[in-house]
């Protein structure tokens, strides 16, 4: 099929398109609205089809500023707009003022398909979405709900937090009581689950009436991942408390606000309907992005609590906006508003964000190192790498280590297990090592590494055949959500043969969710999988391969999210080159809404 950007007529848009910085998608948005406009100036219409690609790239401005600093990556690539394309800033930044696409400024009303805000270039439609998120936390943090008497506090963390040595799991659970939003912010084995049990005994302890609570995520595996954790978090606190906490239903924030089918956003509930909770609680918070997030803080009633639970510094959302990093960022990140509540508690000062940062789960190089990654210093990250610590290995080349050793190894007992009808020995080999990838394709991605591990397993197996549909032992992935069988993207199970009838098993904490693989439409073979589905995911041990320094996937996020999938051991397969620029080269959203919380 032929480019349809052929048709264009020269000039900048042809000229940047040409570059791969935009696409035809890109480009066709920026003719037909500037033609129902009456715009021709290709300065603008630039501009237009920048903020549409910027919109793809999760961002929900263009920051024109820093335009020849934007990186425009495709699958494989990263590609720029050569600086002799781009129009002169001033010029190029008047053109656009005085263009009929713009409504100029923060206030006025949003006819017009393009808001300039300072050199901030918005699509209108992202720019409302931002502008309910940033009023209605605004108001919120502003607004605590009914304040709880200190008396009642100092009662609910003798009885439900004791003598905790972890002050910032204290402050956490402390401060939903405090005030009308609150986020708890922190790695994998910080113990934000356990730290959210608490949280809801103290709500439940000190408010005048039982809370009606609602538990939520942007997924269904995440949903089904924060019940299984919260189930076992519960069972350490008061018989009447867990009690009531076991009887809550996670479910995804779609669900909780009543989607409308055939609609992409539009929800039963709203601020003329609002939900009829005392307390939501968000779990995996940095996966939502900002248009999904205003809706939710629309339906909420004004009294209502809002608790963001999940890890700031891992990947964004696909869509538009990373809430839960730029509300950390924000300067009420490091406000201390409710120090004097607090103190009165004998905890530290705080705002409404609580960072929690010691890690009780991961081996300390592991900790050591996701730490030297995300303060941006490659010399240190390298220098963990190579140490030889117990948990942390690297290597240039899968060959220079035991990874044939390792995978085939776990395989072999997997599918053996699978074989004999072991169903729990099958799923804890499951989740014992996991190969990860950051693309899908090409020579470091997962479709490649997937066939090289069946290679290395029909080595080993007798009888190992990759080429039927089902096998005892066929590891899954769930690629689309089944609701129907109990099944969401992201799941992951095995195939066991139960004297001579397969079913496919998949781990729900303490229980086991049994389906006939022949129901199963949406699923794929996972001997390796991308970073981005193992978010929200564990496991014993990790191998990542990581990409070409080119990648432009490679990023900070990326590999922190990789490292911290790992609890006792990650190895690292790839270029010393590819290591640091990891390490250095943090992920660029742009959005304006940090700076207006």
């Amino acid at each position: 099929m032929s480019d349809l950007a052929t048709s264009l007529t020269p000039g900048l848009l042809l000229d940047v398109h040409a570059t791969g910085a935009l696409s035809w998608g890109d480009v066709h948005v920026a003719q037909k609205v500037s033609h129902l406009f009456g715009e021709s100036d290709q300065r603008v219409l630039l501009a237009l089809a920048l903020a549409v690609r910027a919109l793809r790239a999760g961002s929900t401005c263009l920051e024109l500023s820093a335009i020849d600093e934007v990186r425009f990556d495709t699958d494989e690539e990263s590609v720029s707009i050569p600086s002799e394309l781009l129009p002169q800033a001033e010029p190029w930044l008047a053109a656009i003022t005085a263009s009929r696409l713009v409504t100029l400024g923060a206030d006025g009303g949003g006819d017009r398909p393009l808001r300039l805000v300072g050199r901030r270039l918005y699509l209108e439609r992202y720019w409302q979405e931002e502008s309910v998120v940033a009023t209605e936390l605004v108001a919120r943090f502003g607004r605590p709900p009914a304040p709880v008497p200190a008396a009642a506090l100092a009662a609910a963390r003798a009885e439900l937090l004791g003598n905790d040595p972890d002050l910032d799991q204290a402050t956490a659970a402390l401060v939903p009581a405090l005030t009308g939003v609150t986020v708890v912010a922190g790695g994998p084995g910080t113990g934000k689950t356990h730290t959210l049990a608490r949280l809801l005994g103290v709500l439940w302890r000190t408010l005048p009436t039982p809370p009606l609570v609602a538990l939520a995520a942007p997924t269904g595996k995440a949903a089904v991942r924060m019940q299984e954790a919260l189930a076992e978090a519960v069972t350490e606190l008061p018989p009447d408390i867990a009690g009531a906490l076991e009887q809550l239903q996670a479910t995804t924030i779609h669900r909780l606000l009543g989607w409308v089918p055939d609609s992409r956003n539009r929800f039963v509930h709203s601020h003329a309907n609002p939900l009829p909770h005392d307390v939501v609680v968000v779990d995996e918070a940095s996966m939502v992005n900002v248009t999904l997030m205003a809706r939710l803080l629309e339906a909420l009633r004004p009294q209502a609590r809002l608790v963001l639970v999940g890890d700031p510094d891992q990947l964004a959302p696909v869509e538009a906006g990373a809430v839960l990093a730029d509300i950390v960022d924000a300067e009420t990140a490091t406000a201390t508003s409710l120090a004097p509540a607090l103190a009165e508690l004998g905890l530290p000062p705080s705002g409404p964000v609580v960072r929690l940062r010691h890690n009780y789960r991961s081996v300390r190089s592991i900790a050591e190192l996701a730490a030297a990654v995300l303060s941006g210093d490659d010399d240190a990250a390298v220098a963990l790498a190579t140490a030889g610590a117990p948990g942390v290995r690297f290597a240039a080349t899968a060959e220079e280590t035991d990874l044939r050793a390792r995978v085939t190894a776990s395989g072999v007992a997997m599918v053996t297990a699978a074989r004999e009808g072991r169903v729990d020995d099958a799923l804890a080999l499951l989740e014992e090592h996991r190969l990860l990838c950051a693309h899908r394709r090409g020579p470091y991605g997962v479709t490649l590494w997937s066939r090289q591990v069946e290679g290395w397993l029909a080595a080993e197996l007798e009888g190992f055949d990759v080429t039927l549909t089902w096998y005892a032992g066929r590891p899954l992935l769930v690629t689309q959500n089944s609701p129907d069988l109990g099944l969401y993207n992201g799941d992951t199970g095995v195939v066991v043969n139960h004297a001579g009838l397969l079913r496919a098993h998949f781990s729900r904490g303490r229980r086991v969710h049994t389906v006939s693989p022949f129901l199963l439409e949406g699923v794929q073979t996972i001997h390796a999988m991308t970073v981005h589905k193992a978010q929200g995911s564990q496991f014993d041990r990790v191998t990542v391969v990581l990409p070409s320094p080119e990648s432009p996937l490679l990023t900070q996020e990326l590999l922190y999210t990789a490292i911290t999938r790992a609890k006792t051991e990650v190895t690292l397969i790839g270029s010393e080159e590819s290591l640091r620029k990891a390490v250095r080269m943090k992920a660029r959203r742009a959005s304006g809404l940090r700076d207006r919380l």
